[in-house]
């Protein structure tokens, strides 16, 4: 490992050099980001698994800088131009940017204006020309380089070629390509304009009418917030906008004169010709394709950064839990599909009711509705959140169900793409998409998270501009969100799902499906020791996962908590100085109050690790996640032809991106409360004031039905 990596990673991150070192050091040892933040605190001096991550994504990111300047300097030295202080900048740089700048005149190159003026032997010309000599009689010095034989007709043909030479030369100094970067960092302005195609017709106007905003618009880059960029740029894949993105050309012109012109006279004209024609024809474009790209950039990180704020905390939502379930997808002329769960999430029943347009069977649904609550001792109803679901909760609501069944209605963003899935298909082989899909919708309710890993994150339906990102960087995040999710609520060995097992520090498919097939032979794990029976599940794997996998009901009670197995002896030390039994340690209050962990600090255990034993034996393996609350939509409405401005409504949030965040009302419209909406005081970042699934109260400001906009407000009112 490359010790210059410790310090780079410390100074961008702000993190202390030690703990990187010691973070470094366990990543490269094949120790998970879940595992490092939870149980070597010691080592990281306490890094959350955000600032692990980090630090894991900042090394790899300078693994590929070291990567490519191996490749840089085995070029250069290949062609014999490699010198000991092009070989020092070289290593001591790692900025990707500057990289690339030291490179470029190095750099392989297709055939340009100035290799095919250098292969007509006009390069000296171009230095001659360079030296911008007062008294140089240039027409004369530029008959010299003449020639039938090398195709330079006449004395014009020499020095444009020089020109051309120079203009390369310009475009590959590093200091010509700051100037004009600084100006665009400085200055830049990215515009767009509308491309209308050569006849109007309806498929463009109704296309181009979401980019209407962005037909006649121009705002400073450094600006730009993400989501009008990526708009933006969306509007321009789609053949609706053109995209610019420019600097002050006066501004850069200025700058090259003063770097490269040292005298007047005719050698100095024609060099200020060529600085002109290379700022125009190659620095200028190649600085606008660099900013086009850092600028998407900036703006993806944005947008993955919201994405996956929501995702965390749509997959840390409250469950139900454990709970009976009757779980109905609405729907209007194919009817209601209609499922009843068991405890565990297990299929007991499905059939279709049609209380809706058009047969209207409104007596024969309440009928089976009621016979399968009474049947299968429902506890809970879960209703789909897309088509007829208001009107299928005000159906369920009035049938005068037992007043212990509660009712619940839940996002089905994705469950369509679950139901149609290779997963689902191996769960349910003998029922159709319809059926499958009302499953997801019930177990949902019972266990968000345990639900949503059999979905690609991507098909969830929370963020901003998914599907314009960069989508290995986009995926890359996902993944290690759901990953820190699942290890932070922890899973039961016993009843997980292969695709929950998957996530678990340490484990993967492979290992998963084992523990799956291992539990279907030989019974329940009585123990998380007898995880290591489970093939290819290794002591490494075992030290990985164990913390995270729960076992209930063995004769270790520990087995049920996040205390790590290398810690039992802790705990079990605790109770014996305590003369009780680790049952006892964990019931009795008063037992532990008496307690003093200091006296248990050693080598390998400090006190960061003992205070987390002892909020674990406080609650042992308590669900982190919230509780979940019944919520009911406002009566008065359920299209959007209803809601009238002024009107204060009942809604929950459906989605938080950096201009606002979208509510459900209830009308199948989500309505927009912009950033400037949210509080009473200023929001920077509305993520840091409302979350996913928060239920709120909203002010109705405008509706426009044309658009199928609702503008909303939350000032005053939460």
């Amino acid at each position: 490992m490359n010790s210059i990596f410790y310090s780079l990673i410390s100074k961008s991150l702000g993190i202390n050099e030690r703990n990187v070192a010691n973070t470094v050091k366990l990543l490269e040892e094949g120790c998970t980001i879940p595992f490092i933040s939870r149980y070597r605190k010691e080592s990281t001096g306490s890094l959350d698994e955000v600032k692990v991550a980090a630090i894991s994504d900042s090394l790899e990111k300078l693994k590929e800088i070291e990567k490519r300047k191996e490749t840089i300097t085995k070029t250069i030295e290949e062609q014999g131009k490699l010198t000991d202080e092009l070989r020092a900048r070289i290593d001591s740089t790692w900025d990707s940017t500057a990289l690339e700048d030291i490179y470029l005149p190095y750099k392989p190159k297709r055939k340009t204006k100035a290799e095919a003026a250098r292969q007509k032997g006009l390069e000296p010309l171009a230095m001659f020309l360079m030296m911008q000599n007062t008294n140089a009689d240039v027409e004369k010095k530029a008959a010299e380089f003449v020639s039938d034989d090398k195709g330079v007709d006449n004395v014009e043909a020499a020095i444009q070629g020089a020109k051309d030479i120079i203009a390369e030369m310009v475009s590959e100094n590093e200091d010509a390509r700051n100037v004009v970067r600084m100006n665009f960092r400085r200055d830049a302005v990215i515009s767009s304009k509308v491309v209308k195609p050569k006849e109007d017709n309806d498929e463009w106007v109704a296309k181009s009418q979401k980019f209407r905003d962005y037909f006649d618009f121009s705002e400073r880059l450094n600006k730009c917030a993400s989501h009008r960029l990526l708009a933006m740029r969306r509007g321009e894949s789609e053949g609706v906008l053109r995209v610019t993105i420019s600097g002050d050309d006066d501004r850069c012109l200025d700058k090259l004169d003063r770097l490269f012109l040292r005298n007047s006279g005719k050698s100095a004209e024609i060099v200020w010709d060529a600085v002109e024609d290379s700022f125009k024809r190659l620095i200028k474009p190649s600085i606008e394709t660099e900013f086009a790209k850092s600028s998407k950039e900036l703006a993806d990180e944005e947008a993955i950064r919201i994405f996956v704020k929501n995702l965390e905390q749509l997959l840390m939502s409250a469950p139900l839990g454990q709970k009976r379930v009757l779980a109905i997808d609405p729907g209007f002329r194919t009817g209601c599909k209609v499922v009843c769960l068991d405890a565990e999430g297990n299929l007991l029943h499905n059939e279709a009711i049609f209380p809706h347009p058009p047969k209207n069977d409104k007596t024969g649904a309440a009928a089976k509705i009621m016979s399968l609550v009474r049947q299968y001792k429902i506890e809970a109803i879960s209703i789909g959140n897309g088509t007829a679901s208001r009107e299928t909760e005000d159906f369920v609501r009035g049938l005068g169900l037992p007043h212990e069944v509660q009712v619940f209605v839940v996002s089905e963003d994705g469950a369509s793409i679950y139901s149609a899935s290779k997963v689902a298909r191996e769960e349910f082989p003998d029922y159709d998409v319809t059926v499958r899909g009302a499953v997801s919708i019930g177990r949902r309710l019972m266990d968000p998270l345990a639900e949503l890993v059999k979905i690609e994150p991507d098909s969830i339906g929370v963020g901003q501009y998914q599907k314009d990102v960069d989508q290995k960087a986009l995926k890359h995040s996902l993944d290690q969100t759901v990953v820190m999710c699942v290890n932070k609520v922890g899973v039961n060995v016993n009843t997980a799902s292969k695709h929950l097992l998957t996530y678990i520090s340490g484990l993967g498919p492979a290992i998963a499906q084992n523990i799956v097939d291992y539990r279907a032979k030989n019974g329940a794990f009585g123990s998380r020791k007898e995880l290591l029976k489970v093939p290819k599940l290794g002591p490494k794997a075992f030290e990985q996962a164990a913390g995270f996998l729960r076992v209930s009901g063995g004769k270790q009670p520990l087995d049920n908590s996040a205390v790590h197995p290398e810690c039992y002896d802790i705990v079990e030390k605790m109770a014996r100085n305590q003369g009780c039994t680790i049952e006892t340690l964990l019931r009795d209050k008063e037992v532990r109050s008496r307690i003093d962990i200091k006296n248990y600090v050693s080598d390998k255990v400090g006190l960061p690790t003992l205070v987390d034993i002892m909020q674990e034996l406080d609650k042992p393996g308590l669900d982190p996640r919230h509780q979940i609350q019944e919520f009911s939509f406002s009566k008065d409405v359920q299209t959007l032809e209803d809601v009238q401005p002024g009107m204060v409504l009942p809604g929950i949030i459906t989605n938080v991106t950096n201009f606002g965040c979208f509510v459900d009302v209830g009308v199948h419209t989500k309505g927009l409360v912009h950033v400037s909406e949210l509080a009473d005081h200023f929001v920077k970042d509305p993520a840091s004031e409302v979350q996913l699934h928060q239920h709120v109260q909203v002010r109705v400001l405008n509706v426009d039905l044309q658009r199928d906009r609702l503008a909303l407000s939350m000032k005053g009112l939460n």
